[in-house]
């Protein structure tokens, strides 16, 4: 089961405008637009965190109309969350500043995805170190 979104999206969560640009690989940041869409156009998997700790991205939840969501409608039809997770997403509001939209996201995201600068740089290898953390475990 997919966990409810935490209480504020990570440090490194591609919605959050004080994430720096150019953190995450280009078709990460093409996820998220297609989520801005009318119901019937968008995706059908939720959007869980980069992380990968079984939660709903919170800058996700935060950022988009939850109650128009296809793919949170699908997911508690499914069961792959909790009637009580559904509600917790529909009822979420996010302590961080994020962006309008996933459009919006993205263009940030890119903007400088050939050229990081220092802070983005840190942040890519903090996420290294995390992964090569995780995967040293399996």
């Amino acid at each position: 089961m997919t966990k409810g979104p935490a209480q504020a999206p990570c440090r490194s969560c591609p919605y959050r405008k004080d994430v720096p640009s150019g953190v995450w690989h280009e078709s990460e940041y093409d996820k998220l637009p297609p989520y801005d869409g009318e119901t019937f156009e968008q995706p059908h998997g939720l959007f869980t965190c980069h992380q990968q700790d079984g939660r709903m991205c919170a800058g996700w939840v935060g950022c988009h109309d939850m109650v128009e969501s296809l793919a949170l409608r699908l997911a508690v039809h499914n069961d792959i969350i909790t009637e009580a997770v559904y509600e917790e997403a529909l009822d979420y509001v996010c302590p961080v500043e994020l962006f309008e939209s996933g459009e919006e996201a993205a263009k940030h995201g890119k903007a400088q995805i050939s050229s990081p600068d220092q802070q983005a740089r840190r942040t890519i290898e903090r996420l290294e170190r995390k992964r090569d953390r995780r995967d040293a475990r399996t």
